[in-house]
């Protein structure tokens, strides 16, 4: 069956959402529709629909024009198992002593390093992502510098794949958490599948507002990969959650978006101890004044 993507593009959350609402009265219905912030520093909002049948463009043309939003771009997508497509083309990572890999690369897992199995699935984090990788190194460094958190989350856990390194390097149980139920559902998974259950809690929840995570506050180190604007917005309650001394790793930033996320952390009382960048994108450690 083929798929219909219908993309858009707009300069404000509040008309992205609004039109991401409105495409839902499109006849043909879109499958699913998607708003998201886009990560290349243009502050621009992307406005996503998907079809199964032909989409009304007529519709769509209007939608865009009362809006305010660029015309929609549409789309035919070549009937592929994108799944099975990305299990084949991803390569296994090495982050320090971290190794991440799909179960087709499983005989290639080096007897000295630490596997962290992740299938491709609907969330974020595979540990080829510069963020993702980024963030394992610093969880890495940590490690080997004699760090020894009692206390860990992940905010946006995705696949739970930085939760599940920081479980195979630290003791203790580590929460992950992430606003999306299917990503906690993936995340559960993919804990069990590492051998992690018990060790690594799967949550969902919108930043620290949930019982057990406010149970086992403050905490030694917070891991949030997610994006600028969440981060720089979150700075004063990871603050109030993390313990004197303790750490946070943040990443989901483009090099250039490091410095104002900096500067928002410093405010609420941090020190940069490291910054990391691989590529485009950038990873941050900082310290608890």
């Amino acid at each position: 069956m083929p798929t219909y993507t219908a993309l858009t593009t707009l300069p404000d959350e509040a008309r992205a959402q609004a039109l991401g609402a409105a495409l839902e009265s499109l006849d043909p219905e879109p499958v699913g529709v998607g708003v998201f912030e886009m990560e290349d520093g243009s502050n621009l909002w992307e406005v996503g629909a998907y079809f199964t049948d032909p989409p009304d463009e007529i519709g769509l043309t209007l939608m865009a024009v009362a809006h305010g939003a660029a015309e929609f771009a549409v789309s035919e997508l070549p009937e592929i198992d994108w799944v099975a497509h990305v299990r084949r083309e991803l390569k296994p990572v090495e982050a320090g002593r971290f190794f991440v890999y799909g179960s087709h690369d499983a005989d290639k897992l080096p007897a000295d390093r630490i596997g962290l199995w992740i299938e491709a699935a609907m969330a974020f984090g595979t540990g080829h992502h510069g963020t993702t990788l980024g963030c394992l190194r610093a969880i890495d460094r940590l490690a080997t510098e004699g760090v020894v958190p009692e206390r860990v989350i992940d905010l946006g856990c995705g696949t739970a794949v930085l939760a599940m390194g920081a479980a195979k390097v630290w003791p203790g149980t580590i929460l992950a958490s992430d606003i999306d139920a299917v990503a906690v559902e993936v995340a559960t998974a993919n804990v069990i599948a590492n051998g992690l259950e018990g060790r690594v809690e799967c949550l969902e929840a919108t930043g620290f507002a949930h019982d057990v995570i406010a149970a086992r506050a403050p905490f030694d180190l917070v891991i949030a990969n997610i994006l600028k604007g969440p981060l720089i917005d979150l700075a004063p309650d990871i603050a109030r959650h993390t313990a004197p001394g303790g750490r946070a790793i943040l990443s989901g930033l483009l090099t250039e978006q490091a410095e104002d996320v900096l500067a928002a952390y410093v405010a609420a009382g941090y020190t940069q101890e490291r910054r990391e960048e691989i590529g485009d994108w950038a990873a941050l450690t900082l310290s608890r004044n």
